[in-house]
């Protein structure tokens, strides 16, 4: 039989297999070894004293239910864990205050507990009867190494999820601007792809308007660095409200931003473009300074997916925001 067991935990090792798929497979040969009704997998919740059954094997009468939850301090593990007391085959007679025991008419109980490598308790490892048996040192040595290998194979899916979690945190910030929290040049053209893609699709429009702040400096050298930045933030958040999830809207860099969305063939983009003025031209108070800003240089071009990429769209659009920075400047001049 321990040939058996050793192969099969062998052959469930090299296999990748989730928590729970191993879980089933070691409760299952903790069946076979220590010849008990149920075999479960716990954990302990001790802030909110709570111990739940994750994972468990009944093959008989008995009945360890999954999902069931029990107050920590009313629980056999508990009890055994305060004596030091891991196996016991007289249930009824060393714990008969424990209910829940004694409502599923356990009498052969043996558990270990288990514990990440850091000594964290985790929860515990148990196989239960309501037969007598006898002790038996070859269980208590598989039991402890099961708990081992469940404890192994936690740390395993944890470290593969926090490995996520940083990948996730890391691919976001590498696609976001840090002032702003928008799009940043990079994720502006990867968006524009797949938007054009769309649009292609659709046979329909993309609007591009490229936004240069004018006088941006002005406000750094007068006010500081700071209140500079405070002000692309409040720039970028009149962008954003202006648009919905589906658009692009980002900061290319410096006082460039941008925003492209998809329209029908036959849009029109003169009413947003006034209100994209409108926008960001005005009232501004940032943090101790209250300031009037008189607007920015747009430009803006309705660009045909079937007949320019998005980095053609671009190009034309900046040239367009030039124009209009060289018409606005003239109109300056000449008041």
């Amino acid at each position: 039989m321990s040939d058996i067991i050793l192969a099969r935990v062998s052959q469930a090792l090299n296999a990748e297999h989730s928590l729970e798929s191993l879980v089933r497979q070691l409760l299952e040969m903790l069946e076979l070894v220590t010849r008990m009704e149920s075999t479960y997998l716990t954990n302990v919740d001790l802030s909110a004293r709570v111990q739940h059954v994750l994972y468990a094997r009944n093959s008989s009468e008995l009945q360890i239910p999954e999902g069931f939850s029990v107050p920590w301090d009313d629980t056999l593990c508990k009890r055994a864990m305060d004596e030091n007391c891991f196996f016991a085959n007289d249930v009824s007679v060393r714990w008969q205050e424990c209910h829940a025991a004694q409502a599923l008419g356990i009498t052969t109980y043996f558990t270990t507990p288990v514990h990440l490598t850091d000594g964290t308790f985790y929860g515990t490892l148990c196989a239960t009867s309501r037969d007598k048996h006898s002790f038996s040192v070859n269980s208590e040595h598989v039991l402890q190494l099961f708990a081992s290998l469940i404890a192994s194979c936690i740390e395993r899916e944890s470290l593969v999820a926090k490995l996520r979690e940083a990948n996730t945190a890391l691919v976001a910030y590498s696609y976001t601007d840090v002032l702003t929290g928008l799009a940043n040049r990079r994720a502006v053209y990867e968006q524009l792809e797949t938007l054009f893609s769309q649009a292609r699709q659709h046979r329909s429009r993309v609007l591009i308007a490229f936004i240069d702040l004018d006088d941006f400096k002005e406000i750094n050298d007068r006010y500081g660095h700071r209140t500079g930045d405070d002000f692309l933030i409040d720039v970028g958040q009149r962008l954003t409200s202006l648009t919905d999830s589906n658009d692009v809207v980002g900061r290319l860099g410096g006082d460039e931003f941008l925003i492209a969305c998809e329209i029908p063939a036959s849009g029109q983009q003169a009413d947003f473009i006034e209100r994209l003025r409108r926008q960001i031209c005005g009232h501004y108070q940032l943090g101790e300074h209250d300031i009037h800003y008189p607007g920015a240089s747009i430009g803006t071009i309705m660009a045909n997916p079937q007949e320019m990429d998005a980095e053609e769209a671009i190009q034309a659009a900046d040239t367009a925001m030039y124009a209009d920075k060289k018409r606005r400047q003239r109109g300056a001049a000449a008041s």
